[in-house]
């Protein structure tokens, strides 16, 4: 009989609840799913939703995660890692924090065995981007543990330093709010043209879908599937043209720049 271990989550907000889920969708028991979540309300929750073991606070009993996910505030980390790494700090830990150094991990949980983890907010449907690091000195097997966990929510991709994970999310954190700040504009753009506000929103959100669906499975790149749609002189062409006119292309790259730059900050 296959036996599953104890996973521990330190913070029971969106991310976890995702990753908790994806767990339980694989057939992690949920009575092996600990988190530790001093909010009622929300322990309440996962435990109604998900059926986990719900903690207010750290106990001995956490000796029993061989793995621990940190999915608190950075600003309140340190104040969290204290109660909780007297009693984990034989298991691997994984932090879905932004910004919190792998040396400052270590430091809080007195592990070596740390992964950083930049998931973003579609994990919650299943269709997350992870961007993934690891210390050289943490074994193939963590590294293989911690993709596991991340592939629940989607798909994952390891970066080669731990500066790259500041790029991750300006590009995949953060990426969604980007995608979502355009679909705005253009639900409001079919609603001034005319359409009522289901079908703006229909016709938007299936748009965007379908593109990215398409660029996922196409081997051109996007620049040659943006081509494709824009024939000299039409409908698209006169589009693009105004994007271009209002330097929508500088304006992502330097919104980008700007995520990456406060990431750095809040590393310390």
């Amino acid at each position: 009989m296959k036996t599953h271990s104890v996973m521990a989550f330190v913070g029971g907000g969106n991310m976890a609840g995702a990753i908790v889920a994806g767990l339980v969708r694989g057939g992690h028991p949920p009575a092996q799913l600990w988190v530790v979540e001093p909010n009622v309300a929300a322990r309440e929750a996962l435990v109604a939703r998900l059926g986990v073991r719900a903690l207010a606070q750290a106990e001995a009993a956490l000796t029993e995660a061989d793995l621990v996910v940190w999915a608190v505030k950075p600003q309140v980390f340190a104040a969290a890692a204290a109660p909780v790494a007297v009693h984990t700090k034989a298991a691997l830990h994984v932090s879905v924090m932004a910004g919190v150094r792998c040396a400052a991990l270590t430091a809080a949980t007195g592990s070596a065995r740390v992964v950083r983890a930049m998931p973003n907010t579609p994990a919650l449907v299943g269709q997350g981007m992870t961007g993934l690091y690891a210390p050289p000195a943490v074994r193939a097997d963590d590294r293989d543990r911690a993709e596991a966990l991340l592939t629940t929510t989607g798909l994952v991709r390891w970066v080669a330093n731990e500066g790259l994970m500041d790029a991750v999310t300006a590009i995949s954190g953060s990426g969604p709010a980007y995608a979502f700040y355009l679909m705005e504009a253009m639900i409001q753009a079919a609603q001034e043209l005319g359409l009522d506000a289901d079908a703006a929103r229909q016709l938007t959100v299936q748009t965007v879908a379908g593109a990215a669906a398409l660029a996922a499975q196409s081997d051109e790149s996007v620049a040659a599937l943006r081509a494709r749609v824009t024939s000299p002189g039409g409908t698209t062409a006169a589009a693009v043209a105004v994007l271009d006119q209002r330097g929508m292309d500088a304006a992502v790259r330097e919104a980008a720049r700007a995520a990456a730059r406060r990431a750095q900050e809040l590393s310390g």
